[in-house]
């Protein structure tokens, strides 16, 4: 370790600490407009939104609301996307790229005024985004960037290095972004949801989708959920094999600090170009600054240790800040698209009743507002100028026929390696607090002692398409390498696409 500062043993979000409203189960057939599944920001503006509408809108969430990757979030609004737009540029034409910059301008502004009219207490200041490189080669590329912004009309700067103990080689700035608290700010928008008639039931597995004349949501315990339209916003499509999705995205987790140090944080919000990421931010936290440090990005499951993510992160922060105490740690997972733009509307161009939104990739608070506002168009049949741009059936073959060919090689080796692993522990080995890859009975099985001594035995195998899952030490989790559905210590689905847990072993 870094530092003389004991880290937090768990994971605990800075957002989890903003008391969360509950709701019951649903336990009958029931019938609806619209049913969205998954209660994150997608799903609660959807709802509110469409309630606005006059459609009788229910969200049905697996566990509790808002506890998912809307509560993981380091909730910037921002259309800095690190360096995309002379990317965007040359595979999709000047026209697409604009589009998506405006889109992402349209979900501040929506952000901004609810905060305005609703007169929500979430934090909310506008702060300036920066993207800065440490080397020679991305100093090169923020200067094309700004040749971008330029081109596309995005109100941005070149400056002088940035207010830390980090030498810079070049910063690009953009103007007028934002940061608020994402729990804070959808209890309001939750609130008249439900004001409104809309209606939630918490710790509800949707797990399929019949079509007739309209679909039919079918939830785990077997109950019904009729409807006009599904909207699919639970991060990873749950219904993810009517597309393919697996196969057309990949997920990478990332981890973050909430640290107090000795310097006063300045305001704005930086991300670094070079590899490895960084991220910086502040937000208020009981009269004071919390610091948010994030970084450390990789695919689920194929990371190193995760626990030495989280203590790079603190070298990192201890060398630039000085550390006088850090409260939180947490880690978020994020899906990123073949060509990186967010697959939106709908699941596949005969099935128009079923939409999805994923693939924000690490922007979720602006990406998931985009989405809310263009599926809501669709559903009500107005134009929205977006709808091609994220339409989910679209197919460049530049870059994504090699993601698609480097995506499969991976999963393929993955699934392989798993299989081919031999575990040398015994679940009598481990000690409190321990989790490992064992062999019970002569075969691969994934153990877990707790705290308390007691031992928790799951079979390792993915119930999405049989790869082997990883012990990730960090969250205490089982991750699949292959597509990144994650489960719970004892085997409870925590990350699709899978909806299935993990079988349990007795022992």
């Amino acid at each position: 370790m870094s530092s003389n500062h004991k880290m937090p043993q768990f994971p605990e979000s800075y957002w989890r600490e903003t008391p969360l409203p509950t709701f019951g189960k649903l336990n009958e057939n029931t019938s609806v407009d619209v049913a969205i599944i998954g209660g994150g920001i997608t799903g609660i503006t959807a709802g509110y939104l469409l309630m606005k509408e006059g459609l009788k809108v229910a969200i049905l969430e697996a566990g509790n609301i808002l506890t998912g990757t809307t509560g993981h979030t380091t909730a910037k609004l921002t259309a800095q996307h690190g360096l995309i737009y002379d990317e965007f540029i040359n595979h999709f034409g000047l026209e697409k790229a604009k589009l998506y910059y405006e889109a992402e301008t349209s979900a501040i502004d929506f952000v901004r005024n609810q905060v305005q009219e609703k007169q929500i207490d979430c934090d909310f200041s506008e702060e300036d985004a920066f993207i800065y490189a440490t080397s020679d080669e991305y100093a090169k590329k923020i200067e094309t960037e700004m040749q971008a912004y330029k081109k596309l009309g995005i109100i941005g700067r070149l400056v002088d290095g940035i207010p830390f103990n980090i030498q810079t080689k070049a910063t690009l700035a953009m103007n007028q972004q934002a940061q608020f608290h994402p729990l804070k700010y959808l209890q309001k928008l939750l609130q008249e949801f439900i004001d409104g008639g809309g209606i939630v039931y918490e710790n509800t597995t949707a797990v399929d989708v019949g079509e007739n004349d309209h679909p039919v949501v079918i939830t785990r315990d077997g109950h019904r959920v009729k409807c006009k339209y599904v909207i699919a916003a639970s991060h990873f499509p749950f219904v993810d094999m009517m597309g393919f999705y697996f196969a057309r995205m990949y997920s990478s987790r990332s981890y973050v600090l909430g640290i107090k140090t000795k310097t006063e944080f300045p305001g704005g919000m930086y991300y670094s170009a070079d590899k490895p990421t960084r991220s910086l931010r502040y937000t208020p936290f009981n009269g004071e600054k919390l610091i948010l440090v994030g970084g450390e990005g990789h695919k689920t499951g194929q990371g190193i240790n995760t626990m030495k993510h989280y203590e790079t992160l603190e070298g990192f922060a201890e060398e630039v800040f000085g550390i006088t105490d850090f409260p939180y740690r947490w880690s978020a997972q994020d899906l990123i698209t073949l060509d990186k733009l967010p697959y939106i509307g709908p699941i596949k161009e005969n099935r128009s009743k079923i939409l999805i939104a994923t693939g924000f990739r690490k922007w979720g608070m602006t990406n998931g507002t985009v989405a809310a506002m263009l599926l809501k168009d669709i559903i009500i049949e107005k134009e929205n100028p977006y709808k091609e741009l994220f339409n989910p059936d679209r197919f460049q073959a530049d870059p994504s026929l090699k993601k698609v060919i480097s995506i499969n090689t991976d999963v393929a080796g993955h699934l392989i390696k798993g299989k081919l692993e031999v575990a040398p522990k015994d679940p009598d080995d481990l000690e409190n607090d321990e989790g490992a890859v064992v062999t019970v009975n002569g075969k691969r099985a994934g153990a877990y002692r707790d705290k308390d001594g007691n031992l928790h035995l799951v079979d390792t195998t993915c119930t999405h398409l049989g790869c082997e899952t990883e012990w990730n030490e960090g969250e205490r989790t089982w991750d699949c390498p292959c597509h990144g559905s994650r489960y719970t210590y004892d085997g409870e689905v925590l990350n699709g696409p899978t909806k299935r847990p993990l079988r349990k072993i007795d022992y």
